[in-house]
């Protein structure tokens, strides 16, 4: 059940507070062991490794077509929001469903072959895999899937979008932006990129996506450079 999932997470900065928070959407916050590892980048290697529901987890349709695997690491993170409705239904039952609902815009409504987004993370803090094939490239650290969320981009680029609208001042519930630095620390890991090499979407397209997410990528660097070296 939902309520009794353990993630792997890390806690920085009010990370108790923040932990807190998750448990209180159906997350149980549990302590990883520091990696002592350290990358090509000097970091430290204890970025937590989340759970990510793969596409075959939450039902995904097959793509139209293959998804172009582009060998190597990307030089950046972009963060969007998928202007879905900010439910209060926080399950891993409802990441699911909106994991369909984005893939059938997509898809039918845009005609695009696949999911766009690599990754999305819910309002509730479950992350699903958006473009097929992308879990197991981020796994390998050695290659991504070349996902269609930013014009000019998704070459160099790895698309990461948050459930919800945030262009009025809502703000991310706890659990989702917490999983969101631990997915982009990972990420960031995974591949060698630098943590200030996170952008949002409207730094490279005319858009007001992501949103208030925009004003806080700061902050996000910031806390994802926190949980690089933690």
């Amino acid at each position: 059940m939902d309520d009794h999932r353990i993630r792997r997470r890390v806690l920085f900065g009010t990370g108790a507070l923040i932990a807190a928070g998750a448990t209180a959407y159906g997350a149980t916050a549990a302590q990883a062991e520091p990696d002592d590892s350290v990358n090509s980048d000097g970091y430290s290697s204890s970025a937590v490794e989340p759970d990510i529901d793969a596409t075959t987890v939450w039902g995904a349709r097959l793509p139209n077509g293959t998804n172009p695997v582009i060998q190597g690491s990307p030089a950046k993170l972009i963060v969007h929001h998928t202007v879905a409705a900010n439910t209060d239904d926080f399950s891993r039952a409802q990441a699911h469903a909106h994991a369909k609902w984005v893939q059938d815009l997509h898809m039918d409504g845009n005609g695009w072959r696949d999911s766009g987004y690599n990754f999305v993370v819910s309002r509730g803090g479950w992350i699903t895999e958006g473009t097929t094939g992308s879990l197991a490239a981020l796994s390998s650290g050695q290659r991504f899937i070349q996902g269609i969320h930013t014009s000019g981009q998704n070459t160099t680029a790895l698309g990461i979008s948050n459930e919800g609208a945030y262009h009025d001042g809502a703000e991310p519930p706890a659990a989702q932006w917490e999983s969101l630095v631990t997915l982009c620390a990972y990420a960031c890991e995974q591949y060698g990129i630098p943590s200030s090499e996170i952008y949002g979407h409207m730094d490279f397209n005319s858009t007001q996506c992501p949103g208030v997410f925009h004003d806080r990528l700061p902050q996000l660097r910031d806390e994802v450079d926190a949980a690089r070296s933690w």
